[in-house]
């Protein structure tokens, strides 16, 4: 089985909501960041390790944050391959790299598709470049069986919607900024409407981030999409020195 299709039946699972979990790599210290891999690993259904970029536009204040963390310890894209190929664990999840381009570009694309393939990196996140900018980017990571997911926000047209879900590979990205309105609420109408057009458009599982913090939360995002995507929250459990198996672990229906 390629690599993405590892990750798409990963997070396809029966009457379960799936959960991506995200780091930065080497934050809030280097010499951990193998072993948070682990717990998260254990406890998740999919890994985003997040690679540490100068100008992480896409970010809120506690990824940024991380970011410039980390970047000041000295972690690199090198550094995360390095790290990956060192460990003597195998993981239950497959492992994403949610990078901006400019870390990759400056790698090289066809030797970020070897090594990824090397170090079991199953796909890509990269919020900053457009489809129609991606295809060499695409085209290498295709040569290994390597998934560059799409991104969609509430924004995309709907023909342009359409096609992102056709090309994605590995999962859909729903990216929304609109928060969740409480558990005997549910979510806002136009929220929910959003993720069942992306549902009707995709083939693929389609996993959704809204500042997930509580299980109720993921039992109400899980009513409308495939998988819940926990980021920002877990950064601030990890600079809390608190273990992210029972961080993540509680948010499981």
């Amino acid at each position: 089985m390629q690599p993405r299709e590892n990750l798409t039946e990963a997070l396809t699972l029966d009457g379960t909501t799936a959960l991506v979990a995200f780091f930065t790599a080497g934050y809030p210290d280097q010499t951990s960041f193998l072993e948070v891999l682990r717990e998260v690993g254990e406890a998740a259904d999919a890994v985003e390790i997040g690679v540490p970029f100068t100008d992480p536009m896409a970010d809120g204040v506690t990824v940024q944050r991380a970011s410039h963390a980390a970047l000041r310890n000295g972690v690199s894209l090198t550094w995360i391959f390095e790290q990956l190929a060192s460990r003597d664990f195998n993981l239950p999840a497959p492992v994403l790299l949610m990078s901006y381009l400019n870390p990759l570009f400056a790698f090289g694309f066809e030797r970020l598709a070897e090594r990824s393939l090397e170090t079991g990196v199953s796909g890509f996140i990269v919020p900053d470049l457009p489809y129609e900018e991606s295809i060499p980017l695409k085209n290498a990571l295709n040569e290994k069986g390597i998934a560059l997911v799409q991104l969609v926000t509430p924004a995309t047209p709907p023909k342009r919607l359409e096609k992102l879900c056709t090309v994605s590979e590995g999962f859909v990205y729903a990216v929304t900024r609109l928060g969740i309105t409480g558990g005997s609420e549910g979510l806002p109408e136009e929220t929910a409407a959003y993720l069942q057009k992306i549902k009707q458009a995709s083939h693929l599982p389609v996993c959704a981030g809204f500042g997930v913090r509580e299980k109720s939360q993921v039992q109400l995002i899980g009513s409308h999409a495939d998988g819940v995507i926990v980021g920002s929250a877990l950064v601030e459990a990890l600079e809390a020195d608190r273990s992210p198996r029972k961080f993540l672990t509680a948010l499981r229906p």
